[in-house]
């Protein structure tokens, strides 16, 4: 499956914004999917995920509660709703899928395809 996603950019401390996903290819709803991201010279981390159907999903603890992750399976699509954005939230957020699995790894090794990954820049 081929990601591409969009939405990224430049905002104050305390905004908001939204990262979409659009997968094309395979069946999208055969996908569990996840947002990674990595900042300056950091690891790449798991933010939060979401299962094929949408009814579990999971957060780092550092955005619990002001991410919130859905899809719309029947748009190919994933999302993700930030809000109250901190400057340390600064990083390329990248989607990942993972096939026909009904788990959420935060391990980045499991997922089968990766988009090109979006900018995200907070200013405080």
């Amino acid at each position: 499956v081929q990601l591409v996603e969009s939405g990224g950019g430049t905002v104050q401390a305390g905004g908001s914004l939204r990262l979409s996903c659009a997968a094309s290819g395979r069946t999208f709803s055969n996908y569990a999917m996840a947002w990674f991201r990595q900042g300056p010279g950091k690891e790449r981390e798991f933010v939060s995920g979401i299962t094929r159907s949408g009814t579990s999903t999971a957060y780092a603890d550092s955005v619990k509660g002001r991410f919130t992750i859905s899809r719309d399976n029947a748009k190919n699509t994933v999302y993700l709703q930030m809000n109250s954005l901190k400057p340390e939230d600064t990083a390329v957020y990248s989607c990942a899928a993972d096939w026909w699995t009904s788990l959420l790894t935060r391990d980045p090794t499991e997922y089968d395809s990766w988009g090109q990954g979006a900018q995200v820049t907070v200013s405080s």
